[in-house]
């Protein structure tokens, strides 16, 4: 007997830098993702989902409010959220879901900041420890012993059993994997020791069609600290592209095995729902606050437009509802997640909300209306450490414009001065790797032309009417 027939239950599993192309439901060429591929087989896969500010605390304010930066005021690492704003979250419980958090929040602590609208939550301070992690509560602090993503995994399936069975609920698995610094479990340790891990096709992308401010950005992996990111020193005598190569080995493999470990934890989630036949009634989501760069333009992080820092992976299984092994190529983006799962809970959508439910294309339907493009926007101008400059754009489904508008602006975390504004185009269905800028190429003219009237349509659209 299934629980809760009118009103599905929400399974939320969000990691951290989780890029789309290290799992193996979007053809990943380097590891696998069984557990995470089952919400894909059994489900919808999104191949055009986007973040609309490539940064942990933006990203995750943009979910739960389903609003744009300049909107919630959550526009860098350095910005937390006013926990008085109203999210999905408290839409779902104030409709008599009961809520939980577990893992990471990363918007802010203390008074005015920690989490609301939860009945139970559990987080990690800032970015958190991967191994005996510090967590907060309602009750204040207390550290776990173990590793982080099975800790959270643990916290969330005591609560589900715990919980009460009457009512549906809605819990967010929110994990501190794979962010930096990569420190993989016992477990997972020795995974491919033995391997050499396929480098990415554009590992010695020059950048020189890039914008200037692009090409002085810190994030290659020469950048890399060898000790902390590397867990070793650099082996003496190597050249420079010797160097390269064993850094991108180094990075690469913890990379992975923390995603293992996230892996292994869905399974086990997956796998409660089977075990108390609650698979078919419960919405199961897996996505990441935005995407990064593994070795691709020899680069790792993320915060650019590009598509492997904004592509975020997007997987929802809902057996009542949605076919499985079903694709979706249309445009969706993290503000469009809090009105859906307020669509799907049938808990109303707030006004204040300026995403899209995107509930028409789970059933394989793309409304008349849906939007054909999407707008971006990076604030934190020449941040200390990767020196990543601020800019906007806007994307379709076959070009990408990008305006490096290269201004502090005031925001908190953004350094320096104003300089130079720099563009770039991209003409995404011959160049689908971005090697190559277009911008100041005449037979793009007029492509730029009406990509610069759709970005400042959009800009109109989402009320940013702010900077340069």
């Amino acid at each position: 007997m299934t629980e809760n027939p009118g009103r599905p239950n929400l399974l939320f599993i969000m990691s951290d830098d989780h890029a789309a192309h290290a799992v193996s439901a979007y053809g990943s060429r380097i590891n696998d993702t069984p557990n995470i591929d089952r919400i894909a087989t059994g489900g919808m896969r999104f191949d055009a989902c986007f973040c609309t500010n490539s940064i942990c605390t933006p990203s995750r304010a943009a979910i739960l409010t389903g609003t744009y930066n300049h909107v919630n005021g959550v526009t860098t690492l350095y910005t937390p959220m006013d926990n008085r704003l109203p999210t999905y979250v408290s839409a779902l419980h104030d409709s008599g879901y009961q809520t939980a958090l577990f893992g990471k929040w990363h918007l802010g602590h203390g008074p005015g900041h920690d989490p609301v609208g939860f009945d139970d939550w559990r987080v990690l301070p800032d970015q958190g420890a991967y191994h005996d992690p510090v967590m907060v509560g309602p009750s204040g602090e207390e550290r776990l012993t173990g590793y982080v993503t099975d800790l959270i995994t643990d916290l969330c399936i005591d609560w589900l059993d715990q919980r009460d069975p009457s009512q549906p609920f809605a819990l967010m698995c929110h994990h501190k994997a794979p962010h930096r610094s990569w420190e993989p479990d016992a477990r997972h340790a020795q995974l491919y020791v033995d391997d050499d891990i396929p480098e990415p096709d554009t590992l010695w992308d020059d950048h020189a069609s890039r914008a200037m401010v692009v090409q002085s950005a810190r994030m290659g992996l020469l950048d890399l600290d060898p000790i902390l990111d590397l867990k070793a020193a650099v082996p003496a005598g190597l050249t420079a592209e010797q160097e390269v190569r064993w850094r991108y080995q180094r990075y690469i493999k913890d990379y992975l095995r923390v995603v293992a470990s996230i892996d292994d934890n869905v399974g086990r989630l997956l796998d409660w729902l089977d075990e108390h036949d609650l698979a078919e009634d419960t919405i199961v989501v897996y996505t990441s606050d935005q995407g990064f760069f593994l070795g691709d333009h020899g680069w790792f992080d993320k915060r650019f437009m590009y598509e492997e820092s904004l592509a975020m992976p997007l997987l929802i299984r809902y057996p009542r509802e949605v076919p499985g092994g079903s694709v979706c190529r249309d445009i969706v983006l993290n503000v469009d997640f809090a009105p859906t799962f307020c669509d799907l809970a049938q808990a109303g959508i707030p006004e204040h909300m300026q995403g899209s439910s995107f509930v028409p294309l789970l059933h394989g339907i793309t409304p008349h209306e849906w939007q054909q493009s999407m707008y971006y926007r990076y604030w934190m101008h020449r941040d200390p450490i990767h020196d990543v400059p601020a800019h906007y754009g806007v994307r379709t489904h076959e070009h990408k414009l990008i305006c490096f508008y290269n201004d502090p602006l005031d925001q908190p975390g953004a350094n320096g001065s104003a300089e130079p504004v720099e563009w770039e185009l991209y003409d995404l269905t011959r160049d689908p790797a971005e090697m190559t800028n277009v911008a100041e190429d005449p037979a793009f003219a007029d492509v730029r032309a009406a990509l610069t009237e759709e970005l400042a349509r959009l800009q109109r659209q989402v009320r940013d009417h702010t900077g340069r």
